[in-house]
């Protein structure tokens, strides 16, 4: 392998380092699953942003939400629920026109309306996904092939959500959103990050 293949845009893709196999074909792989996937992210806006990006990846490549991901931020107003909420028929406009994010209409009205139902929760929206999180390490998948979609919380998390009027959030998109954000740990047996994470 040539040297700039194995290092490129920064990234060693070639480095040896054991990962999770879906994690190993692109340097924005590669860096989104050594510095976040699976590392417990807490805050309301926060949460939210992984929310509405676990949703609009629906369909599509996690690596597309990746590369889209600062236009989706700028889009957006970084993302802040309150910011988000208060979007005139203007913004609606305005991201539909937006060649730089994901323009689904359901999808974008989808955001919208979270984020106003994020608004309601006397909780916040951290503590409230948050409380779904299974207590105690479960066991670790050995390959993939052993990490599911769907678990017994998410799909309890995707029915409050949708009590509370969040839309767009089905058990999958609610455990993709789980792993992501650390409240379950799907890194394989063989990865780096397994023995990081639960020490």
């Amino acid at each position: 392998m040539s040297e700039a293949r194995a290092s490129f845009r920064g990234v060693d893709l070639d480095d040896g380092v054991p990962r999770c196999a879906w994690a190993t074909s692109s340097p924005e792989y590669v860096r989104y699953h050594d510095e976040e996937w699976g590392t417990p992210l807490h805050g309301d806006d926060a949460l939210f942003e992984r929310l509405c990006l676990e949703a609009f990846q629906s369909g599509l490549s996690w690596i597309t939400i990746l590369r889209k991901r600062p236009a989706f931020r700028s889009a957006f107003a970084g993302f802040a629920i309150d910011a988000v909420a208060a979007f005139t028929d203007e913004d609606f406009a305005r991201l539909m026109a937006d060649a730089g994010i994901v323009r689904n209409r359901a999808k974008i009205n989808a955001s919208i309306a979270n984020a106003r139902a994020a608004q309601r929760l006397p909780e916040g929206l951290s503590e409230l996904l948050w409380s779904f999180a299974p207590t105690g390490a479960g066991p670790r998948p050995a390959t993939l092939a052993d990490v599911p979609a769907t678990s017994p919380e998410s799909v309890a998390m995707a029915k409050e959500l949708k009590r509370r009027g969040f839309v767009f959030v089905g058990p999958t998109t609610a455990y993709a959103l789980m792993q992501a954000t650390g409240m379950v740990d799907d890194h394989v047996a063989e990865c780096f990050r397994a023995s990081l994470v639960r020490g």
